[in-house]
């Protein structure tokens, strides 16, 4: 009898652990996050102030496996929100220059929203998924050359998240986990 109830006693306590793992541990860890935008609209047309700031852009180096960094003029912006719009809008902008952008061909910005706590989600077209080139240096230098130009631009900004068509991406091409917003990362710069 005394057995029984030490039984009993230890599949209530793995199934207490189970649940609590199955409906509190992992949904914390891989649920959707809520975020508190601060605006959702698609980047409008540029300032008509002609007041411009440098910014510093990033692009594919001549060795292929690195970013460089380039100072650019751009349309000031007022604001963050507004200034990561003329950021994002200058990046994806043709590169010229003999310089090769790692975003692919045809990708535009669909929105771009920073929560209160400085996090920025920026919305694609479907292109940024389907002209990608893949492999694992691609995937990080289109990554980075996205979260490296808003968070070296712009403090208020902690991380980026990438979304393509509204919906949150796993990863772009199947290297770098893009679940959660990512933080300026210069490994990669030259």
């Amino acid at each position: 009898m005394k057995q029984r109830a030490v039984l009993i006693a230890g599949i209530l306590v793995v199934a207490a652990a189970l649940a609590w793992v199955l409906f509190v541990a992992l949904p914390r860890r891989y649920g959707p996050k809520p975020a508190a935008p601060v605006a959702a609209a698609p980047p409008g047309p540029p300032a008509a102030t002609g007041r411009k700031i440098k910014a510093r852009l990033f692009y594919v180096a001549e060795d292929g496996t690195h970013l460089t960094r380039v100072e650019r003029d751009i349309t000031y912006g007022e604001g963050t929100l507004e200034q990561a719009r003329e950021i994002i809008a200058a990046q994806m902008a043709p590169a010229g220059d003999q310089l090769v952008s790692a975003i692919p061909l045809r990708t535009t910005v669909r929105a771009l929203f920073i929560t209160e706590g400085g996090e920025a989600y920026v919305d694609f077209s479907p292109e940024l998924l389907t002209g990608h080139s893949g492999g694992t240096t691609d995937e990080m230098l289109t990554v980075y050359t996205i979260v490296n130009a808003l968070t070296e631009n712009l403090p208020a900004i902690t991380g980026v998240q990438l979304l393509v068509e509204g919906k949150e991406l796993d990863t772009l091409a199947g290297h770098i986990d893009l679940r959660t917003p990512l933080a300026k990362n210069l490994t990669w710069v030259q």
